[in-house]
This record gives C-alpha cells, sequence and structure tokens, in this order.
C-alpha cells in the first residue's frame, strides 16, 4: 500500500510523507534511561529473593503472629524489611521516595478465616513537573506466599518465584530509578493478600480510584524468577493484557462491536506500548504479547485494577513449573516440590526489571497523551480526519494506525505540531491513534479515537 496522499491540517494544509514502519523505530532511546538499564543488578535482585525466602513464610494468615514476628519470621517481618528497604533508598536519593503503608481490615472469607489485617508497602516518587505529576505510572509484585494449604499461616513456602521475584522487580525499579528525575510521578508498589483472592491489590485499586489518582499505566510482576525447567525460554517474558475493559458501560460494548475496537482497550495500548520499549531498548529479554486478561482461566493483581478503569497488565514467564508452585518442599518420586531459590535465575528476573524500569522510565518522561480524539464521521468519504486536543509537554504528535487483523501497530506518521489531520486512508480497514512526543523523542501511550459526527 502507499500513503503518498497524507495530508496534515493547521491553520494551512501541508503535505507530509514522513510515513515509517513501527516495528523499525529504535531511534527514540533516551541515552539516561539506557545508562540507568545497565544498573539493575542480579546480584541484587539475588539478595532481594533470598531475604524475602528467610522469613520462611510470607502467608497473609501469619500477620497478627506475634511469635513468628519476634522470631523474625512471617509476612509482617518482611512488610517490615520492605519499608526498611524502601527507606534506604530514599535515603540515598536526598528524601525523593514517600514510603507509606496502606493498611485495613479484611474480614471473614473464602481464604480468610477470621478477620486479618493487611498491609500494602508503596513508595511514591513524585513528578518533577507541575503540569504532569498528577499522572502516574505504577509497578507492583504481591509479597505474600502461600504452599500447598492456601491456609497454612506458619509452614514453610518461601514463595521464591511465586512472587518474591515480582516483589524484587518493584523494588529493583525503585533502587534503580529513585536516581533519576522524571516529570510525572511514580509509584513502586508491593501488595499482600493475593493468594487470598487479590485482596491487597483490590483495597489499593479501590483507594486509588476514591482518591482520583490518575494512574497511566500498572505494570503487575507475578511469577518472573524464569524457573530453571527445560521448556523455559529464558528470551522472553509474557505480557498479559485484558480486551474488552472489565470497567466498560454497556453502552460503550455497543461501540466497541460496532467499531471493532475489541481489540483496543487501554490495556492492550500499555501492552503495544511496552512491545515497543522492548523494541527500543537493549533488556535481554523479549516481550510476548497475550491477548487474554491472564493466563487461561486464572488471574492476578492487575484485574484488580482493571476493575476500577485502569490500564494494568501482566508479567509472567514463558513456561512455568507447577511442581514448583503452591507446592509444599519435599522430595517425591524423584521430584523435587516447592518454590525455592534455587530454581530462579536471577539474570531473568533481572531482564525483565530491566523492561520494567524502561516502560515506567519511558512513560513517566513523555508528555500527556493527547485528550480528546475523534475521528470525524460527519460525511461519508474515503479519507480519515482525526482531531484532537494539545497536551502539556508535547513538542508534536505521532499517528499510528494498523489493518484491523493486525496485532500491533504497523505503520507512524510524524504529524508534528497540529491537533488534526487528515489521511488519505479508509477508516474501513484500519484502526487508528494518536500519541503526544516531547523535544526528546519519548512518546505518550497511544489514543485510539472515538467518532465525532
Amino acid at each position: 500500500m502507499r500513503f503518498s496522499k497524507i495530508i496534515a491540517v493547521m491553520p494551512a494544509v501541508l503535505l507530509l510523507t514522513a510515513v515509517g514502519s513501527v516495528g523499525q523505530s529504535k531511534s527514540s532511546a533516551d541515552p539516561q534511561i539506557a545508562e540507568a538499564l545497565k544498573q539493575v543488578s542480579a546480584k541484587r535482585i539475588q539478595a532481594t529473593i533470598e531475604k524475602l525466602v528467610s522469613f520462611d513464610t510470607r502467608s497473609t494468615l501469619s500477620s497478627g503472629d506475634e511469635a513468628l514476628l519476634n522470631a523474625g519470621h512471617g509476612i509482617a517481618a518482611a512488610r517490615l524489611w520492605i519499608v526498611a528497604e524502601l527507606e534506604r533508598y530514599s535515603k540515598d536519593c536526598g528524601g525523593c521516595l514517600d514510603v507509606e503503608t496502606y493498611r485495613f481490615v479484611e474480614p471473614p472469607g473464602e481464604r480468610i478465616p477470621a478477620a486479618t489485617e493487611i498491609t500494602d508497602v508503596y513508595a511514591v516518587m513524585k513528578g518533577t513537573d507541575a503540569a504532569n505529576s498528577k499522572r502516574m505510572v505504577l509497578v507492583t509484585g504481591h509479597y505474600d506466599s502461600r504452599n500447598g494449604d492456601v491456609l497454612d499461616a506458619k509452614g514453610y513456602a518461601p514463595g521464591a518465584n511465586d512472587d518474591a521475584s515480582g516483589t524484587a522487580v518493584s523494588l529493583e525499579c525503585a533502587r534503580v530509578l529513585s536516581k533519576m528525575k522524571f516529570p510525572a510521578t511514580i509509584i513502586f508498589l508491593t501488595v499482600a493478600g493475593e493468594e487470598q483472592g487479590l485482596v491487597g491489590s483490590r483495597h489499593f485499586a479501590q483507594m486509588a480510584k476514591e482518591r482520583g489518582w490518575d494512574i497511566e499505566a500498572v505494570l503487575n510482576n507475578d511469577i518472573v524468577g524464569g524457573d530453571k525447567n527445560p521448556d523455559q525460554d529464558h528470551s522472553v517474558v509474557r505480557v498479559f493484557s485484558e480486551g474488552v475493559p472489565a470497567a466498560t458501560t454497556e453502552q460503550e460494548i455497543q461501540r466497541m462491536r460496532g467499531l471493532g475496537g475489541e481489540n483496543d482497550s487501554s490495556s492492550r495500548e500499555l501492552a503495544r506500548y511496552i512491545a515497543e520499549v522492548g523494541r527500543t531498548y537493549e533488556t535481554g529479554v523479549k516481550p510476548m504479547m497475550i491477548f487474554r486478561l491472564d493466563r487461561y482461566l486464572r488471574g492476578g493483581d492487575h484485574s484488580a485494577f482493571n476493575k476500577e478503569g485502569f490500564a494494568a497488565v501482566r508479567f509472567t514467564e514463558l513456561r512455568e513449573d507447577f511442581h514448583h508452585q503452591h507446592q509444599n518442599a519435599r522430595m517425591e518420586g524423584g521430584i523435587e516440590y516447592g518454590d525455592l531459590p534455587k530454581f530462579v535465575d536471577y539474570e531473568y528476573v533481572a531482564r525483565v526489571a530491566r523492561l520494567n524500569a524502561a516502560t515506567l522510565a519511558s512513560l513517566a518522561s513523555g508528555p500527556t497523551p493527547p485528550a480528546n480524539v475523534h475521528l470525524l464521521t460527519k460525511g461519508l468519504e474515503n479519507s480519515s480526519t482525526l482531531t484532537w486536543e494539545a497536551s502539556p509537554g508535547a513538542e508534536g504528535y505521532e499517528v499510528v494506525w494498523r489493518a484491523t487483523s493486525a496485532a500491533d501497530w504497523e505503520h507512524v506518521l510524524k504529524a508534528g505540531n497540529v491537533t488534526k489531520i487528515t489521511l488519505q486512508i479508509s477508516k474501513d480497514e484500519s484502526i487508528f491513534a494518536v500519541r503526544a512526543v516531547d523535544a526528546a523523542g519519548h512518546r505518550s501511550l497511544p489514543v485510539v479515537p472515538v467518532p465525532e459526527r
């Protein structure tokens, strides 16, 4: 297909020909971000995971066990250590992190036999730019663990991969990125209660919604240890994203069906953004987009954020070994069971941490996504005209598009500093989006237009 008739509309009409392939986009790597990724340390990640395992159990149900806490074991002891780590990072960066805990009491339920206090731990690195600091991007992992019996509050539950690995990613991103400055705000979160039914993330997401937090992206890391099994591919990490958003109204669903937008939720656009970050930066791991909420009939903390309307995805290793998940540590039939540190590939976790850090840094560095993006449909025509509002911090805009059957963006047009553009491409066969770009080449998340009659 030729794209020689692309018209940008400003006060005057200009012909633009700067059309390229999104898949070839590697030109916008930020040298500071690239240098920061080199600071991600597999040895530090190993130390973090081994420390979390040393608490013997991080069962959420052990939170009120004073005897365990006094012995330096249990989830309460793990929580105190996580708080201390984040405070240490904050001290190293001159107090750039506000370390907080979010506590609540969960009433009895299917996986919680008695009312239990649950605590999420997070650190906020506030953005430096007044116009962008209200925008937030968030990385998370769950620091609780379990063995074969989800109600066992005392038994050995090392949880090295599930999910000390994800907790280590969040902490390592905090350690590395706290040495930098970003226009937007980054939140480094660790939640409890995942094994009890996503309790910690559910409450945190609800709290964020009630407080009106503008969270653009949630990166959930759960089982990213690169289990050392023969079928593992340590060059790939799966990125799961929901299709039809959980927080969608019936009217929005009907419009989505009519426009063919089932594959363009905000979470899908976040997944595509991560895929482009993976092409732009040398992280050592390739994101594999999986267009499904989570693994088949399974769930994770990102879905709690999805239910509150936030864009959220899950990172997970390619091939899980179920001998090493939700199992009591033991030898049986010549097979070693248990979620033990010996099965974790720390170099792989470091690669996943680099991809997370690169995504967080890119989003937090970039301008606000365009608002009120529309595709004009007042008359029947084969061309496509898009309009949008100017974004704070943007020096220009790009239009991306793909065939309706394509998984990722295929084409990009540098539109310049305009807020309206007409392309001689039929809207019938293409999906469009607009993203803002700043002077340094940082891009916002792409925004798919809604029709305007």
